[in-house]
């Protein structure tokens, strides 16, 4: 659901799905980390560089998938880690426009279900919280899996409560909790030695801290450590190794994911962004625009 590194921690769900038989597709946004792709929001398919198109708001990538300065999207790193095509949503015409491009790749590529992964759990916000930075991605890709959840089948998860270092673990676990009481969990899996293997792997080729530290919970490892060069923490505990999943219908219904609600109906993702900032939440698309607005100033 946020991009970046999030496709790493899903593919600890996708090696479960894998131990049932099925064949997975990895996928994420096309909205890149600031140090990575320095540029203000995601990118519209018509900048990207290779891949082969699935329809109006999504495409298959490759190894060889730049945006158009050359920077490669985490996707495109897993696709050549995995020898196998990742997909690329475009979420810059919001919930709606996310819903088609999943939509569009589901049937291309004969998927029969969806999940969405989030890592941290701060897809789970309500937008008070004091360590809370990036609601505006993960809000409109949870409210797209609310869009298609009533003509396929969505699972939505949580993997690494707190490892990302936006909210912690125990508030990651509190709102995981309120599912259970409005009746939308539906399990939660472990991460096993081996897929442990295979994610630190995959972390060689994608850079990211978030999805590394729930290895290191299943490992055993706990306290708090630093990541992001000391700007955020992580408190590592034995819930940071399990994947949490969740049916996003009950949990709208509930009011248990307010930001996803609240973003449905935005036709932008500037629109979005608008109707969080009515709640007074700050996204990562105003850090973005602020900071290159300080770096084009002379």
């Amino acid at each position: 659901m946020g991009g970046g590194g999030d496709v790493v921690g899903a593919l600890a769900t996708a090696r479960l799905c894998q131990s049932f038989g099925a064949e997975f597709v990895l996928g994420g946004v096309t909205w890149e980390r600031w140090p990575i792709d320095p540029h203000a929001g995601p990118r519209r398919l018509s900048e990207i560089q290779g891949g082969r198109p699935l329809g109006v708001a999504s495409l298959l990538a490759d190894e060889n998938t730049t945006t158009p300065e050359g920077a490669h999207f985490a996707e495109s790193r897993m696709a050549g880690h995995l020898r196998s095509d990742t997909v690329l949503i475009d979420i810059s015409d919001g919930a709606a426009g996310a819903a088609a491009g999943i939509r569009d790749a589901a049937r291309l590529l004969s998927c029969d279900l969806v999940v969405l992964v989030d890592v941290g759990g701060d897809v789970l916000a309500h937008g008070h919280e004091a360590g809370l930075a990036s609601p505006l991605c993960d809000a409109v890709m949870l409210a797209a899996g609310l869009e298609l959840a009533n003509e396929m089948a969505v699972v939505c998860a949580v993997y690494g409560a707190g490892c990302d270092g936006e909210l912690a673990a125990g508030e990651v676990l509190e709102l995981i909790a309120a599912l259970g009481r409005a009746g939308a969990m539906l399990g939660s899996w472990g991460l096993t030695p081996v897929v442990c293997e295979q994610i630190e792997a995959a972390c060689k080729v994608v850079p990211t801290e978030a999805s590394a530290m729930g290895v290191r919970c299943a490992r055993g490892e706990t306290g708090t450590i630093e990541i992001r060069s000391g700007r955020s923490s992580v408190e590592l505990t034995p819930a940071g190794a399990v994947t949490f999943y969740f049916d996003p219908p009950p949990a709208a219904a509930a009011g248990e994911i307010p930001l996803a609600s609240a973003v449905r109906g935005a036709e932008s993702l500037t629109a979005a962004r608008d109707l969080l900032a009515a709640m007074e939440i700050r996204t990562e698309l105003d850090y973005e625009e602020d900071r290159a607005r300080l770096e084009a100033a002379p």
